[in-house]
């Protein structure tokens, strides 16, 4: 049952993160409980990520306000719905060139830096939740973003020393919208459908899906 339940709750936290990325960045694909996206810029234009700043906010609340509305409203005493608000977000970008495949409706880039930006998912960053990027984002990004860095050295596997830089996104992001506490009637309903959703798992009829890759559950 809480196996089942974390791979709902993952899922709908999900979901509010690409809703709040959409437009402005493209869903490459989904690596566990990560969201790859991608934003490109034609040969001739003057590269500029000074909207990283309100996007990265737009969507740490979206994420929070999912996540409140979940542990407000959930009646499952299961451990994965009872840990749900200890669930963080982290955002890892750089800026680089790769190599555009397109596999029936799937576009996969490849190349060393895509390879980059997932080894900096392995970092030692010393707080929760944070926006780290490297030094061609950071000479990019608006100048709110770039006052509020601490530097980090990254020992990179295969790529070497790369000096990266991250902001602590708490301190940043202004206040998150209040959770929507609903009615019980309705609550109850969500709690049967999340049973409901559930049920094949737990008797067995499906088996949760489980995967190896280079991205750390949060």
């Amino acid at each position: 049952m809480s196996l089942a339940h974390a791979q709902l709750i993952v899922a709908q936290l999900l979901e509010a993160v690409i809703d709040a990325a959409r437009p402005r960045l493209k869903l490459s694909k989904l690596e566990g409980d990560a969201a790859f996206f991608y934003l490109t810029y034609s040969a001739d234009a003057e590269p500029t990520l000074a909207f990283v700043a309100e996007h990265v906010a737009n969507v740490y609340r979206a994420f929070h306000l999912r996540l409140s509305n979940l542990d407000a409203n959930g009646l499952c005493f299961c451990d994965a719905c009872k840990q749900t608000g200890n669930l963080k977000i982290k955002f890892v970008g750089h800026f680089g060139e790769v190599a555009v495949q397109k596999v029936k409706r799937l576009t996969e880039l490849a190349g060393v830096d895509v390879i980059l930006v997932h080894r900096m998912l392995k970092n030692e960053v010393p707080i929760p939740e944070y926006l780290l990027m490297t030094e061609p984002v950071l000479q990019r990004v608006d100048s709110s973003i770039r006052e509020r860095v601490s530097t980090l050295e990254m020992d990179l596997e295969g790529l070497g020393k790369t000096e990266t830089f991250f902001m602590d996104l708490e301190g940043y992001v202004d206040e998150v919208p209040a959770s929507l506490q609903l009615s019980l009637p309705v609550r109850l309903w969500l709690f049967m459908k999340q049973g409901f959703r559930a049920f094949p798992y737990v008797i067995g009829f499906k088996k949760p899906l489980v995967g190896f890759s280079n991205v750390d559950p949060t």
